[in-house]
């Protein structure tokens, strides 16, 4: 004892010889244990918890507290300086505590994304927020007992700075509600396609955090966006796509107007004959035997009866061709083939329907496979594609 009444320093050494001691012996002998053990255990969260480095930020706190408890304690160390170290040292713990508690977090959301449930209510923006709420109270805190001050009492004079602190956290404040609208109203998912065309952001989201969203764009490029941009302005959300398992087809064949015309016998009896035609044909042929005959006029001349026309019986051949083809869903999603208002482009024949399934290879196989079809098929009906003159065009004219 009397060593260290004459010894200041020396007694102060031992103490951070201790604090290192204390540090070296949680870190290489009972984080390595724990870590052999955790390694053995069969449940997830454990290995998350040391992937975080949470235990290894928890183990800077042991050396502090052997300062905190040591130096104070030694019979030379007066009231003037014990107070302030054990200030400080209380300040440092604080700070340890909140560097720990936000890797305790970070774990929480690792192991939350690993859930199913992630997807559809993300946790990140919220532990964000928990964050920052602990960082300002750890900070008023830190303060507090640096100045010697009732932490109440700051809190106290932080009340009187609502405002300022309104302003300087307006774009937290602004994104921690549009992160729960987002959230609790399902209108955003980790993996949502979303476009937002104004912007230029077209791809998946691959993070939602408090103030930013991440979009992977189809070219591999990196979008953020503010988290309140998206309740503020309109989005398109591509998600109720993957849920009906059909992505839509519409686009539109602009046929020469020239080329339409009725069918002669000729077309009659081959297209008779068309088995994807003939039972249309056939109805077609009795609908036109009972109500199409031309019929006389009260001033003596004949009305036009009805006739097949190559571009009607062409429609109804594209629709016999959709319902067969095996990569459409056509009975339970919408399909139609219809004609559009005539332009200066021809007549546009638009071709709407689903395939069954939403893959974008796959997708853009099958409808250029279907197009380049019907492309074939429109002379076997005696139309042509509207197309504008081209330079040979215009060699065959001056020839």
């Amino acid at each position: 004892m009397s060593w260290f009444e004459d010894n200041l320093w020396g007694g102060v050494g031992l103490v951070v010889a201790g604090a290192i001691a204390a540090y070296l012996l949680v870190r290489y002998l009972a984080l390595p244990i724990i870590h052999s053990i955790v390694k053995r255990s069969p449940v997830k969260w454990d290995d998350i918890l040391l992937d975080n480095q949470v235990l290894h930020r928890f183990a800077l706190v042991f050396p502090v507290i052997v300062i905190r408890a040591g130096i104070p304690s030694l019979p030379l160390v007066d009231d003037g300086w014990a107070e302030p170290i054990s200030r400080i040292t209380d300040a440092l713990l604080i700070v340890l505590g909140l560097y720990a508690l936000n890797a305790l977090l970070k774990a929480v959301n690792n192991y939350y994304v690993t859930l199913p449930v992630s997807g559809s209510r993300p946790i990140k923006g919220y532990l964000q927020v928990l964050q920052i709420v602990a960082a300002v109270f750890g900070g008023v805190a830190v303060v507090a007992r640096l100045a010697d001050q009732s932490v109440g009492l700051m809190l106290g004079g932080l009340g009187a700075m609502t405002a300022v602190l309104l302003l300087i956290f307006q774009d937290t404040i602004l994104s921690l509600v549009a992160s729960v609208q987002l959230t609790q109203n399902e209108m955003l998912r980790v993996g949502d396609w979303i476009e937002i065309p104004d912007i230029g952001v077209d791809g998946d989201v691959i993070d939602i955090a408090l103030h930013t969203v991440k979009v992977q764009n189809w070219d591999k490029t990196i979008s953020t966006v503010p988290t309140h941009r998206l309740i503020s302005k309109t989005f398109r959300n591509w998600r109720g796509m993957d849920d009906a398992g059909g992505r839509r087809i519409k686009r539109a064949l602009h046929i020469d107007a020239t080329s339409v015309r009725f069918l002669d016998d000729a077309d009659l009896a081959r297209f008779h004959s068309f088995e994807p035609l003939t039972t249309y044909m056939q109805r077609k042929g009795e609908e036109l035997t009972t109500s199409g005959a031309a019929q006389v006029l009260p001033d003596g001349t004949w009305g036009d009866p009805r006739r097949l026309t190559n571009l009607g019986t062409f429609r109804a051949y594209v629709a016999a061709y959709l319902k067969r083809h095996p990569a459409l869903e056509t009975e339970r999603l919408t399909m139609l083939v219809r004609l559009l208002s005539p332009t200066p482009e021809g007549v546009p024949l638009e071709i709407y329907t689903f395939t069954d399934g939403t893959d974008w290879v796959m997708y853009e196989g099958i409808q250029s496979d279907i197009f380049d079809h019907l492309l074939a098929m429109l002379p076997q009906f005696g139309l042509r594609l509207f197309q504008n003159p081209s330079g040979a065009d215009i060699r065959s004219i001056s020839g």
